[in-house]
């Protein structure tokens, strides 16, 4: 099978890596050639990252770029796009478009539209998404609030694949009693204000236990908001990330419990996982079904179940042993990408039209 692949970014942009670039040996390995083509490029995420402006003219020439791409759309058996192909514009190509194709969501982008603050946006776009769903071949997404909204705009098909780790890149880390515990969070400058959420909770564990924090892709704008703790900020990379998360007592993901929160799928939950270091996370999105269905961690919505929470681990090297154990299982069972690639290979499949189906396999 010949596949188009219209990711939203490069590799360096997480969503893009985790739900389909990682795949490709594996889809390339099975017989299928994946031709892929990234709406942004690097130098547009790392502007992006750094000063939070996008260039309406790179943008336009992005868009071009991409325009041309999908002048050989007939040249494949199936698209795969990640989220929309033009963000802010309707959806017209997608709903002319010849050649089958499935959409994939990790996050709730619908709300980008639906719940925008410019009434414009909302009147012209608030459906969007939905039009998306409703005319594409199949839709993936990553937790059941996406699959919900995904169904009720009358998706032909939908699947659930979570976002998941190749676990042969993750060793689990070895869990010893530790004067000066490591409390971890791994994420991107978008997500590192989540951390300001439970500053008194972190101050009171690092000033009971002696704990520190390592916080993994966020940035040094992030140190004001945390006075009084010892904070160690690492830059991300993907060659680094394992070895950092091994570094980590307990990781945490905390959330705030709102439309756009409630698509995260978790994915720095897995990460810890894989790693076999225990977690603690905001009941929100993905997180609640992660933590109960594991055991690999602990819930914690107010601020004094935050404190409750890192107090329980951060005094037990036998709970968190226990817990990171039951990660890592579930990693393996579940959350990894060797469990998930066949689930991939038979919704791609299942997007071809019934002559076309021989080409999947």
């Amino acid at each position: 099978m010949k596949i188009l692949l219209l990711t939203r970014y490069p590799r360096s942009g997480a969503s893009s890596r985790l739900r389909t670039l990682q795949y490709l040996p594996h889809l390339e390995a099975a017989g299928h050639e994946v031709r892929v083509q990234s709406l942004f490029d690097e130098a547009y995420l790392e502007s992006l990252y750094q000063s939070g402006r996008r260039s309406p003219l790179r943008t336009a020439a992005l868009y071009l770029r991409r325009l041309a791409a999908l002048a050989k759309a007939g040249e494949h058996n199936l698209l795969w796009i990640e989220k929309e192909l033009f963000p802010y514009l309707p959806a017209w190509i997608e709903s002319r478009l010849g050649t089958p194709w499935v959409v994939d969501y990790d996050d709730a982008l619908f709300h980008n539209y639906d719940l925008a603050q410019n009434p414009l946006v909302r009147r012209l776009l608030g459906g969007k998404i939905d039009a998306v769903m409703r005319s594409a071949s199949g839709v993936i997404v990553g937790n059941r609030y996406l699959a919900e909204r995904a169904r009720a705009a009358g998706a032909a098909r939908v699947a659930i694949i979570p976002s998941v780790v190749d676990h042969n890149r993750y060793r689990p880390r070895l869990v010893a009693p530790t004067a000066h515990p490591v409390i971890g969070w791994i994420g991107s400058p978008s997500t590192q204000k989540y951390l300001l959420d439970i500053r008194e909770p972190l101050q009171q564990a690092c000033r009971r236990h002696g704990a520190r924090l390592l916080l993994v892709g966020a940035t040094p704008e992030i140190l004001p908001g945390l006075p009084g703790l010892e904070v160690q900020v690492e830059p991300w990379s993907e060659d680094r990330e394992a070895a950092l998360i091994r570094q980590m007592d307990v990781g945490i993901m905390p959330l705030r419990d709102g439309p756009w929160e409630h698509g995260k799928c978790g994915y720095k939950l897995i990460q810890y996982m894989a790693c076999g270091v225990p977690l603690v996370a905001s009941p929100t999105g993905a997180n609640r079904e992660i933590v109960e269905d594991s055991g690999a961690g602990l819930l914690a919505d107010s601020g004094d179940d935050w404190s409750d929470a890192l107090s329980r681990l951060l005094t037990s090297a036998s709970e968190r042993e226990r817990m990171g154990r039951a990660g890592r299982q579930a990693v393996e069972n579940r959350y990894s990408l060797q469990r998930q690639l066949p689930v991939l290979l038979e919704t791609l499949a299942a997007a071809l039209p019934a002559a076309g189906k021989a080409l999947a396999h």
